[in-house]
Formats: structure tokens, sequence, C-alpha cells
């Protein structure tokens, strides 16, 4: 395997694992296994956005990690949730996506996935020109909404429990905060938190 720093695209898309991994500046950085509050939190977002677009008549594919994105030459990652317009999706014969639209991530445990989503992505994701990006804090329990602004991005707001998240892609997107931690407490899919609660 490559050493650290001499990681190319080739050897990124030859690499086998059943870990997520972005290649960043010619290092392989591994991801953290998913928790399942974090896949609920990514399972919500799907289903609202594909659930927008339809009520919407909007075209485009909503998907979810693992798919690797090229951004821009060196650099992969994998966005927890991605959406592509119709006129972005990958050509015929093409594996993975080159342009996405918007993007979601979930927050998971840890200094470095921190600094990740919130400083490392924040400045990748602008500078491949996506228009808005999500970020989703279990732990400050907090949605953070930025806007492509130029070439870099603008905070829309810092959405919390008891607050409604909107951003300026989706124009009538809205996502209300506590139902998105609520997701914490789930125990099975097809429920709400309070039923399961009703239950044990």
């Amino acid at each position: 395997m490559p050493r650290q720093g001499e990681w190319n695209e080739a050897d990124f898309f030859e690499l086998h694992t059943n870990r997520m991994a972005e290649l960043v500046n010619g290092r392989l950085e591994v991801l953290p296994m998913p928790t399942w509050f974090h896949q609920l939190i990514v399972d919500f977002f799907v289903d609202v956005i594909k659930a927008y677009l339809k009520q919407n008549s909007q075209g485009g594919v909503v998907l979810f990690a693992p798919l690797p994105t090229r951004l821009f030459p060196g650099t992969i990652r994998e966005p927890d949730v991605l959406y592509v317009v119709p006129q972005n999706l990958p050509r015929k014969g093409h594996r993975y996506p080159e342009k996405l639209d918007f993007v979601v991530e979930v927050v998971s445990d840890g200094v470095d996935t921190r600094e990740r989503d919130y400083e490392h992505k924040r400045v990748d994701y602008a500078k491949a020109g996506i228009a808005e990006y999500w970020i989703v804090d279990p732990v400050q329990r907090m949605i953070t909404v930025l806007s492509l602004a130029g070439e870099q991005y603008e905070t829309l707001g810092c959405f919390r429990e008891n607050e409604t998240a909107r951003g300026k892609y989706f124009e009538k997107l809205c996502v209300e905060v506590s139902a998105v931690m609520a997701l914490e407490n789930m125990q099975s899919f097809g429920s709400t938190p309070e039923s399961d609660n009703q239950q044990s």
C-alpha cells in the first residue's frame, strides 16, 4: 500500500475495505464506523429529501454513503447524504458522481471527526461548488446550514431543538431539529420515539 502522502486516485479506487475512507492531499482518511443514531439520521434526511422532490416535482437523485465522490483532483469525499440535479448525474459508464449540489454530514464522535466536518469539509465542499451544506450534530443537538456565497460558505443559521432548520437551496424544505434528535430514542423503523416509549 502507498505511504501516507503518496496516495493517488487510482490507488484509492483499488482499495478494498469494509471501512469508509476518503482521499485528501495524498493521505487516506479512514472514517469512523457509523452508530445506530447516526444511521437513523441519515435515513431520516434521505426520506425527507425524497419526499420533497416528489411533492415539488423536482428531478435529480438523493443517495447516501458509501459513494465516493471526486470533488476536485486529489480529493475524494463520501458525504453521508448527497443530492445531484439531473444535469449533473454521472454519464453512462461513469461509476461515481463528480458534481454534487447539496450535501448533509452527520457528525460522528471524536475531535478529529468534528474538525473534519466543521472545518476541512466546509473548505472542500465550497471549493467543489456545492450549493448548500448541512451539518447535523447529535452531540450539540444542532443543525448548521451553510450556503455557498461566491467561493465560501455563509452560515444561514445554527438551529437547535424546538427550532426549524431551513436553507436556500430547497426553498420549502423545513426540518424540525427536535424531530431529528428524537430519533435517538427510536427502537424500530416505522415507529416513533413516542410510541416506543409507550410500549416500554
